[in-house]
């Protein structure tokens, strides 16, 4: 059993065979998925297919690319959805600093009013950060949201800043990256933190996996990701499955 913690399900890459993808998803042994929103059209098409299929969970929010288009009245909406059952988290929210789709300001003026209102519905949040690490720490440790949890998504930082996220209550999201003969870095990360505040993904439908690498991700993909980072941390893959299952299960209230 394994969990795709993040995947984008309703982009176009998956418009003329979703229905194959979930049934090989499902055959491959992933129990779980998280669709997941990064503005209102594809929150509201995340959560469709959360309530249309019982194995799919779903997220709402902004992701740093569409900070510019956030405001009062799409926060209200995001709001609305945050009460829907099959909503288990915030996100895909945070900071780019690398494309740079929005100015750097209002990426962290969206960062934080979405941190806050994730904090209001108790919901965890699920945090993209690129080239902005020290940024998203710093507003992450802000004792005004010290109660709030969640993971750092595709996670690209170093071993010292996993722990530091780690010890201020947040989960590592480890991507098909970690299968790159030059990923030292990230297979680092995924061989040395805590087994217990681990997670997987696929980021699908990018960052596919070797063997898996140039083609489109999905989530059946997770596979190759979780055995590869079973291997670097000299683990029975069956052992680390359940382990980073029970931890999505435990952060985002799965069933």
């Amino acid at each position: 059993m394994l969990i795709d913690t993040h995947a984008h399900l309703d982009m176009e890459d998956f418009k003329e065979d979703l229905e194959e993808v979930l049934e090989r998803a499902l055959n491959g042994g992933i129990t779980h998925i998280i669709a997941v929103g990064i503005d209102i059209p594809s929150s509201l098409k995340a959560l469709e297919l959360a309530n249309r299929y019982d194995f799919i969970y779903s997220s709402i929010g902004y992701h740093p690319h569409n900070a510019d288009d956030i405001d009062s009245k799409s926060l209200e909406e995001l709001g609305r959805l945050a009460l829907e059952p099959k909503v288990v988290a915030w996100g895909e929210i945070g900071l780019d600093f690398f494309r740079r789709h929005s100015p750097p300001e209002k990426q962290i003026e969206a960062f934080e009013q979405q941190l806050e209102t994730a904090l209001h519905f108790n919901l965890p949040v699920i945090i993209h950060d690129r080239e902005a690490h020290d940024e998203v720490f710093a507003i992450l440790n802000k004792k005004e949201i010290e109660r709030l949890k969640g993971v750092i998504h595709c996670f690209s930082g170093d071993y010292d800043l996993a722990m530091a996220l780690i010890n201020i209550g947040y989960y590592i999201s480890i991507p098909g990256t970690v299968t790159y003969a030059n990923a030292i870095k990230v297979q680092e990360v995924a061989s040395k933190i805590p087994i217990d505040r681990l997670l997987v993904e696929t980021d699908a439908p990018f960052l596919a996996p070797v063997p898996k690498r140039g083609k489109r991700n999905e989530p059946l993909f997770v596979n190759h990701t979780a055995r590869k980072i079973a291997q670097l941390r000299g683990m029975d893959f069956n052992e680390f499955s359940l382990k980073t299952s029970e931890n999505a299960k435990r952060l985002f209230g799965l069933k």
